[in-house]
């Protein structure tokens, strides 16, 4: 066999860390130098001028991506404190950037010219910012965990897998595992595939390097460095000094990525990167780490190992203006491009239909069902967290009831309302409720409900089923409290607790679910969140089933509440209670068990 020819100037360069012993700990094994020096660029440059151009707004950004260049700007302005513990070496950094241009394109245009890589500014910033980063003390890498979030089309699967590349041999770690991991075999491909193909088509490097490449796997014989792709968990025994886990917003549970990191502990400077565009479960896995991410790069949690970016809109933009294509899209007009894009957008003002697809996908905003019934902005903008009941003691309130199943969730909301200016404002509470062995089974809701549970906005009872008598006990207390008009019910389920209540001494009333009394109410609730007559306590579980809401358009054009098709997991009871008191609060009926001349003349 003929070997390929190798350049002399890449195994010239094999282990050229800089003789710093910050930056080279003894005992590890060096890795391999940056590209072909022809092709180097002034990348130190390229991302100062970058983060120097978003903050000034010569380059459109949204409020995430802003608040990530400012981060690294003001840790920048840090160094030099001897108690801050971090150093970005800008050495590194390039000769990480510039390895990166070494790989050629494997797709489109590009690689049908044969072309190398050449990154973005943007890109430069990201690569950069987490491989350069440095610990003073030791000189291992500072992040730990990579999260990006970034519409389809703007090359996260690319930079995923020259990230992989890089952690396969380059990195100076003994046996390297690196994984690619996905819900599906498909997925997991979408960055293992890009990283075989780079290799395939790089025989100076692979023979450099001493790597193999195999159908389903890129090996170095020399220490059995493997990366390759995963489907769910690793195995047992798994030790990963990189975890890929593309396409977050696809993971019913973070099962994968939890597993991923609790492996990790042997190693000294694993990295797991998390890479997604926006989702529509606002309970997933993804948008708790989406929050996480948010919350970092606002300054309200602190963690000096995660370093994330969210590229997107921000809220309050006109999603139908094209201008906003360029802040969520920073390759707008090179990957992504413009007339397809344009397009696009035309096509999802033209198709309601069409509007959550083009707003995940290439605004990468979370939105939360197909036709979002409810504008989450506005209920958002609602929530006012000092709120309490307590403030409503002895005022005239209405319960509702919606107990769809002893299985699932069941929702006790509290509605008050009063006259402001002349105009009536409505303030929500509610209790939620989930039997115990329903959250130890779940699989799409788990992260979400174990965290409500713990915080106190979920109540779990105990045992397999609801148990109608600890709500019955908690109704009854909160009447004590409140002056009750009535208390609202779906007889489906509720009958005989509302019979129990009744002997309590409360006033029931029995509400069927036609759409004749629910959109009225559904309006209601719309028209009250525009105007800002709508008050709640932020709760989140009332904020999800709120984001889960579909807006069902039925006869007569009245539009309801519903969940989406083929998403039980998807709960709207809270929701479905709050319009039952709703519509009770708007449409004259008799007090009292019975709405029979409320039923005689329906809208």
């Amino acid at each position: 066999m003929v070997r390929p020819k190798t350049n002399p100037d890449l195994l010239a360069a094999r282990g050229a860390y800089r003789k710093d012993p910050q930056r080279a700990p003894k005992g590890r094994k060096r890795p391999l130098a940056k590209a072909d020096p022809a092709v180097d660029r002034d990348f130190a440059g390229m991302i100062a001028r970058y983060c120097d151009e978003v903050r000034a707004g010569a380059i459109p950004a949204g409020k995430f991506a802003r608040l990530a260049v400012e981060r690294h700007l003001r840790d920048r302005e840090r160094e030099l404190e001897d108690d801050f513990p971090y150093r970005f070496d800008e050495a590194t950094a390039a000769a990480f950037l510039a390895g990166c241009e070494r790989w050629p394109h494997v797709k489109g245009a590009w690689a049908k010219r044969r072309e190398r890589i050449r990154l973005e500014p943007w890109q430069a910033f990201v690569l950069g910012a987490v491989m350069g980063w440095l610990r003073k003390d030791d000189g291992l890498r500072r992040f730990r965990e990579l999260y990006l979030e970034v519409p389809r089309k703007n090359s996260k699967s690319t930079m995923d897998a020259l990230i992989g590349l890089h952690m396969l041999f380059d990195d100076g770690e003994h046996h390297a595992e690196v994984y690619a991991g996905a819900t599906t075999e498909r997925q997991a491909h979408e960055v293992f595939s890009p990283a075989r193909l780079m290799l395939e088509r790089s025989p100076e490097i692979r023979v450099a390097a001493g790597l193999e490449v195999w159908s389903k796997s890129l090996v170095r014989p020399e220490d059995n460095s493997r990366f390759w792709p995963v489907v769910g968990k690793p195995g047992d025994g798994a030790s990963p000094s990189c975890a890929i886990v593309d396409e977050y917003h696809e993971h019913l549970t973070s099962e994968l990525l939890d597993t991923m990191v609790s492996g990790m502990g042997a190693r000294e400077q694993p990295l797991l990167i998390v890479s997604t565009t926006a989702g529509t479960d606002l309970a997933s896995p993804c948008r708790d780490k989406h929050d996480e991410v948010r919350k970092v790069l606002e300054g309200v949690v602190e963690n000096d190992e995660l370093f994330g970016v969210i590229y997107s809109i921000d809220e309050g933009d006109d999603w139908t203006d094209p201008e906003v294509l360029r802040k969520a899209n920073p390759n707008f007009g090179i990957s992504v491009d413009e007339e397809f894009l344009l397009a696009q957008q035309r096509q999802a003002i033209a198709n309601p239909a069409s509007q959550v697809r083009f707003r995940t996908k290439h605004l990468n905003e979370w939105c939360s069902a197909s036709v979002s019934g409810i504008n989450m902005a506005a209920w958002r903008a609602c929530a006012d967290p000092t709120l309490k009941l307590e403030q409503f003691r002895g005022q005239p309130c209405r319960f509702a009831l919606d107990l769809a199943s002893k299985l699932d969730v069941c929702a006790f909301v509290q509605l008050f309302a009063r006259q402001v200016d002349g105009t009536r404002h409505y303030y929500a509470f509610g209790k939620y409720y989930l039997p115990e062995d329903t959250i130890n089974e779940a699989r799409a809701n788990a992260a979400a409900y174990a965290k409500w549970v713990a915080a106190g906005h979920l109540i779990a009872t105990d045992g397999a089923e609801i148990d109608f008598d600890h709500i019955r006990d908690e109704v009854l207390a909160l009447k004590s409290m409140v002056q009750v008009e009535e208390i609202i019910y779906d007889p489906w389920r509720a009958t005989h607790l509302a019979h129990q209540l009744m002997a309590g001494g409360a006033t029931t009333v029995e509400f069927p679910q036609g759409n004749q009394f629910m959109a009225p109410a559904f309006d209601e609730l719309n028209a009250a969140l525009a105007s800002g007559r709508f008050h709640h306590d932020g709760n989140p579980v009332l904020e999800w089933m709120a984001s889960n809401v579909v807006a069902k358009t039925v006869t007569k054009g009245l539009v309801i509440p519903a969940k989406e098709a083929n998403r039980p997991d998807q709960k709207i009871d809270g929701v479905i209670a709050l319009c039952m008191a709703l519509a009770r609060a708007n449409v004259p009926a008799p007090a009292g068990g019975s709405i029979d001349d409320w039923l005689a003349d329906p809208i």
